[in-house]
């Protein structure tokens, strides 16, 4: 392999990671808490509808577990194109 299709691969590889995760995030803070809040206010949590509580408490635990995922997918792909920190 050349070093140009592996720089290639690893920024698509990247890529995709992030197209996934931003699509995790609109799904959560727009889908979760705006579009689908009438639905989810069917189903009570702690005493709060289920969508109130996605647009005030909820998205903030899944933009964090966000984080952790982004940083393990991550190190994950720059140790199969090597080009992680030793």
């Amino acid at each position: 392999m050349s070093e140009k299709y592996d720089s290639h691969a690893y920024w698509r590889a990247t890529l995709s990671l992030l197209t996934k995760i931003l699509i995790v995030w609109a799904l959560v803070s727009y889908g979760a808490g705006i579009i689908f809040a009438g639905a989810l206010d069917s189903v009570m949590l702690g005493g709060y509808p289920l969508g109130f509580w996605f647009a005030q408490q909820g998205s903030i635990y899944v933009f964090i577990a966000l984080i952790f995922y982004y940083r393990k997918k991550m190190g994950e792909i720059d140790r199969k194109f090597d080009v992680d920190e030793k």
